[in-house]
């Protein structure tokens, strides 16, 4: 019923933009504006924000730092690690405040804070004084709140205006880390910074990387950068996680940690929760769960399992979730078809929206009958287990839109799910005969 309500009063709507301002300011006021003491890392953009920000979180506790972390997906306090139940990026900004107020009572030093624009569109960073300001990538994305790409990268923009704005702590300088990639880096390198960092593959680049191999296994590059290369070997992979490398590289540089230990905490990060994560069987296929959630996301993954693969097919079980930006449907549909063998649309979280209507969104972009490589199985359970049934040797499975959650938010309402868990029991049966394929 809340969900029904809330529905019916627009996401920028100025009253529901006032309250959300309103209570940031209060949860400030109430906790004291705890992120006055600490170091503040911002990870902004459309994809990329929540790696970005465990790399830079897994990096810094290496470097024996007390960290605070909050994404999408987890949340790290000092040496704990929580999962972020709430599906949202965006938290309530008493939620986060009483999160860095806990932080701070732990020691800790530095909070990482992944960035959405939701979050700076309703206000609810008022009073968090950021340090340090990242820009991964910026894409088609959240146009139901923003209505334009205009409003949606001068929203972003803000918290790197921002930094000049509040007080400096000491020794820490005001620093924008910009991907040279982006389409719209010539707004953000215009802005006034203490120090500004750039990242990407151009010349044009301060840090660039080169020689980038993928494999099933892992990724290897070159990092050029002022003072020393350095060789990456990661289990990262995806030329989208060399930027997210790139970035969080900078962060360090800025941070003065010393760049002989960069590569080796690299290679030890094994995986993001839902970020080209694999699941590994017995099977002569492989099988990765991946959050993409727009056409940019699902390309860049596409694209890198395509250089993978190798004579196997790549097979894609996808969906656009709710009434979010319903104008990206038929273009995921476009990319998936493009650069999948074998495409089955499913369910994610429909919320309120029938899934018939999302479906039917999608349908334009995607080339081939129902039947031709091609087909629509609403049970996301049923579409996995079709995937894994029909997979041959050297396949590539690619199960989008989900990521470390444990609920399916239905018409009928949440209904308890876990993706990981599911593929790795599916595959169980299938090694058992019990699902015969």
């Amino acid at each position: 019923m809340l969900q029904k309500l809330k529905s019916l009063v627009s996401l920028d709507n100025p009253f529901r933009l006032l309250y959300h301002h309103m209570r940031a300011i209060a949860a400030n006021v109430s906790y004291w504006f705890p992120s006055k003491d600490m170091i503040i890392i911002g990870v902004t953009g459309t994809n990329g924000k929540t790696t970005t920000s465990n790399i830079i979180a897994h990096w810094l506790a290496e470097s024996w730092k007390k960290v605070f972390m909050y994404t999408t997906v987890n949340i790290i306090l000092n040496e704990k690690e929580y999962t972020n139940t709430s599906k949202m990026t965006s938290p309530d900004a008493f939620e986060l405040q009483k999160w860095l107020a806990e932080a701070k009572k732990e020691g800790c030093e530095i909070a990482v804070i992944e960035t959405a624009s939701h979050w700076i569109k309703m206000h609810r960073n008022w009073g968090i004084n950021y340090d340090i300001s990242v820009l991964t990538n910026i894409t088609q994305d959240h146009l139901d709140l923003h209505r334009t790409m205009d409003d949606y990268v001068q929203t972003k923009l803000k918290i790197f205006k921002n930094l000049m704005y509040y007080k400096r702590k000491p020794g820490i300088k005001k620093t924008g880390i910009i991907n040279m990639e982006s389409a719209y880096k010539d707004i953000f390198l215009a802005e006034t910074y203490d120090s500004l960092y750039t990242y990407g593959l151009s010349y044009e680049a301060n840090i660039r990387a080169s020689n980038i191999v993928n494999t099933l296994d892992s990724m290897n590059f070159l990092v050029t950068m002022p003072g020393k290369n350095i060789d990456i070997k990661t289990q990262l992979r995806g030329n989208f996680n060399v930027y997210n490398i790139l970035a969080a590289i900078w962060v360090f540089v800025s941070l003065w940690i010393e760049r002989e230990t960069i590569a080796k905490i690299i290679s030890e990060i094994k995986t993001i929760p839902g970020r080209m994560e694999e699941v590994r069987s017995q099977r002569w296929f492989s099988v990765f769960i991946d959050y993409a959630h727009t056409a940019d996301a699902l390309e860049n993954v596409l694209e890198t399992l395509g250089e993978m693969k190798g004579e196997g097919r790549i097979i894609t079980v996808f969906w656009c979730t709710w009434d979010r930006d319903t104008s990206k449907r038929p273009i995921m549909g476009q990319v998936v078809s493009k650069l999948s063998d074998v495409v089955i649309v499913t369910q994610d979280d429909d919320y309120t929206e029938n899934p018939q209507k999302i479906i039917k969104d999608i349908l334009p972009g995607i080339d081939r009958k129902q039947g031709d490589d091609f087909w629509i199985i609403v049970d996301r359970k049923e579409a996995i287990r079709t995937a894994l049934v029909t997979a041959k040797e050297w396949d590539i499975i690619l199960i989008a839109g989900k990521w470390d959650e444990h609920a399916l938010l239905t018409n009928a309402g949440p209904v308890e799910y876990h993706e990981r868990t599911i593929v790795e029991n599916m595959l169980k049966e299938i090694d058992d005969n019990v699902i015969i394929n």
